[in-house]
């Protein structure tokens, strides 16, 4: 039950959402999920945590950077449906649209100045 409540929880909140869209379309480091959605590194870095915590995603460290993707075994098995429903809620969103193809750019600097 706990962790059922630790997902919703984690789902409850705009950003996130978004963020799980994004990751559908592949794997992303917190660099590029800010510069797709244009929100601060922090910001970025805690939502990313927060659907870790919840097993929404998975975590790739490559040197300095974290990679996530969705973990998608664990969202099958405790939340069969998520995938379809954030696709189907986000596919005609303008705001979501254009976050993707930010995405799909090269990462412009790897500071935090932006």
């Amino acid at each position: 039950m706990r962790d059922l409540l630790q997902i919703f929880k984690a789902m409850a909140d705009e950003t996130r959402l978004r963020i799980l869209y994004l990751l559908m379309e592949r794997e992303a480091c917190v660099l590029e999920i800010k510069q797709a959605m244009r929100i601060s590194q922090t910001r970025a870095s805690r939502n990313l945590g927060i659907l870790h915590d919840a097993g929404l995603l998975q975590a790739r460290r490559e040197g300095p950077l974290v990679f996530y993707s969705l973990d998608t075994k664990f969202i099958k098995q405790n939340c069969n449906g998520l995938e379809a429903m954030v696709k189907q809620a986000f596919d005609l969103d303008q705001t979501a649209l254009l976050h993707r193809e930010r995405l799909k750019r090269p990462v412009a600097r790897l500071t935090d100045t932006d």
